[in-house]
């Protein structure tokens, strides 16, 4: 049987010329291969090789875009935790009269309590938290709670307010100022 090199011959495919270039470089890469020098890919070899790139390339994008979309429905998934808190929680019926300025999304807002809520929030029994241009007004625990989660979410949430240490020798110890005067 007649080799694949020797048919095209006979058939006039192929010269003989480029039958011996065609040993010629079969031989080179084949030494250059057992030298371990490195042999220059083919074309089939180097198509392959892009061909994993890019799929390399497409798999890491599909796994940054998959990562995005975990973390904002995480996010959307904690608002949506937080706003069900806020309303489960909320304190009602505290309108009143007295009024209670705090700043939201860098405004200053009045809030109109009745005297105990008025107290309770200035004293830091009751917090203001606000989410989607609405207050709520809950209770110190309730807003540790939230704060746990987010803590952007908490407006108001004054710390406990202790007796004051009066010093034996203060010359204004009889005359107090009060931290809830209005005016």
């Amino acid at each position: 049987m007649a080799s694949l090199q020797e048919q095209l011959l006979k058939a006039g495919l192929t010269t003989k010329q480029k039958a011996r270039q065609a040993n010629s470089d079969k031989r080179k890469t084949g030494k250059q291969k057992r030298s371990g020098v490195k042999v220059d890919a083919s074309l089939q070899e180097q198509v392959k090789q892009e061909l994993e790139l890019a799929k390399k390339e497409k798999l890491a994008r599909d796994t940054a875009l998959n990562n995005e979309k975990k973390s904002a429905l995480i996010a959307k998934e904690q608002q949506l935790r937080i706003l069900q808190i806020l309303q489960h929680h909320q304190v009602t019926n505290v309108n009143g009269e007295a009024e209670y300025n705090y700043t939201f999304n860098s405004k200053i807002k009045k809030l109109f309590v009745d005297g105990v809520a008025h107290k309770a929030l200035v004293n830091g029994r009751l917090a203001l938290c606000g989410i989607d241009d609405t207050t709520y007004i809950v209770t110190s625990e309730t807003a540790e709670k939230v704060a746990s989660l987010d803590k952007t979410v908490i407006l108001v949430q004054n710390t406990k307010v202790a007796e004051d240490i009066i010093a034996e020798d203060d010359p204004y110890a009889e005359f107090q100022i009060p931290d809830d005067m209005m005016w």
